[in-house]
């Protein structure tokens, strides 16, 4: 049986002044200002063929509603935060973005599966001083528990790669972010939520940036043994 509509109302501050703030599932009078979002959170290089379309959307809100979530703040759209449920196996090669999301379309969605994955997070500029992206990713470690999984995955960009590529191997970056001697505006973030490194996967996402790359990065839920 589906889960009833996501909603949480907040607040965030604004250097010390509290704002309201609202995660909830995202419908169908969202998407024209989701792909408005988009285009902001991921201005070129990243590619524009890459933001979500319409159809997307739709699968998203049809295929697998719990997963779909969006944050206003003050009544104005945010960002979002899309997820599917697959079935990740130990050992199991690390797929590309492509490959476990179906380009997108999340048909790949598994119901069955034990693995919440991320299919995108973004939020526009000038709300990221207000920490929406951790309160996004919190909704959802509320989801994994709910739906009784074993775990949150995704695949986190790595932006600052390229700027070291030539000396450090992609592994060989992410310990270097880990430990604290360089810093990532993506892995950095995702430590910060709780995520934790779980892999490396080559050829992830058409991302000049990253090289390619991506971190994989989990949160287990601390209710499964």
């Amino acid at each position: 049986m589906p889960q009833p509509a996501y909603r949480q109302a907040f607040y965030v501050f604004d250097g010390s002044t509290p704002v309201p703030a609202l995660i909830r599932s995202y419908t169908p009078e969202d998407f024209e200002e989701l792909i408005v979002i988009q285009s902001e959170a991921f201005p070129p290089p990243y590619p524009a063929e890459q933001w979500w379309n319409e159809e997307q959307l739709h699968n998203h809100v049809e295929l697998f509603p719990e997963g779909a979530l969006c944050v206003e703040v003050d009544g104005v759209l945010a960002g979002s935060i899309t997820s599917l449920i697959v079935n990740e196996k130990p050992g199991e090669a690390h797929r590309s973005w492509s490959q476990v999301t179906d380009h997108g379309y999340i048909r790949t969605h598994c119901r069955e599966g034990n693995t919440l994955y991320i299919a995108d997070i973004c939020v526009r500029p000038r709300f990221r001083k207000l920490g929406l992206g951790k309160w996004l990713l919190q909704a959802l470690y509320h989801v994994t528990v709910e739906l009784d999984l074993d775990r949150l995955l995704g695949g986190g960009r790595m932006p600052g790669y390229q700027e070291h590529a030539a000396d450090l191997t992609a592994a060989q970056y992410v310990d270097e972010v880990v430990s604290g001697r360089i810093k990532d505006p993506v892995i950095t973030f995702l430590l910060r939520c709780g995520r934790t490194p779980a892999g490396i996967a080559a050829d992830y996402l058409e991302d000049e940036e990253s090289c390619g790359y991506a971190v994989l990065m989990e949160w287990k839920n601390p209710f499964k043994s």
